[in-house]
């Protein structure tokens, strides 16, 4: 089942149990989709490009939460974190620190590099291959830790 199925579903329900939290943050994926697609010029998203929207609405209210923890809103904090709760359900299962380091020192491998400067070519290695099971920020620290 794709992920709009899903959202679907969950926003029937959402609905039929009066849940506007859950509805709200639905709505707003979809929303979020739907305008994807149009900027592609495609009637549906694939899978992947799905996860890539997904993401972008995690890293999104990740950021603002940082901002608002930051600022001391504790009550847009709470709201963020309720919202992050309802989007992590559709997101891939996460890959462990494990699972994660061993990804980067194969593409360490791969690529062949050996310092910093190869940073740029590492994350491009590694990220299609971790895209929407891992954070970004968490492969930049890793990769740098390990060509440093």
């Amino acid at each position: 089942m794709s992920i709009t199925e899903r959202l679907n579903q969950d926003m029937k329900t959402a609905m039929k149990a009066r849940d506007k939290k859950t509805l709200s943050v639905i709505r707003m994926v979809k929303a979020s989709m739907q305008n994807e697609a149009i900027k592609l010029g495609k009637n549906e998203l694939s899978e992947e490009e799905e996860l890539t929207v997904l993401s972008r609405e995690v890293k999104q209210r990740k950021d603002s939460l940082h901002e608002f923890k930051e600022a001391g809103r504790e009550d847009l904090v709470e709201e963020l974190n309720q919202e992050i709760e309802i989007l992590q359900v559709y997101m891939p299962q996460q890959l462990s620190d494990q699972e994660l380091d061993q990804v980067v020192q194969e593409t360490i491998q791969e690529v062949g590099a050996s310092s910093k400067a190869d940073m740029g070519r590492v994350m491009s290695a590694v990220m299609p291959k971790v895209k929407g099971k891992a954070d970004g920020s968490k492969v930049n620290q890793l990769v740098l830790k390990q060509l440093s």
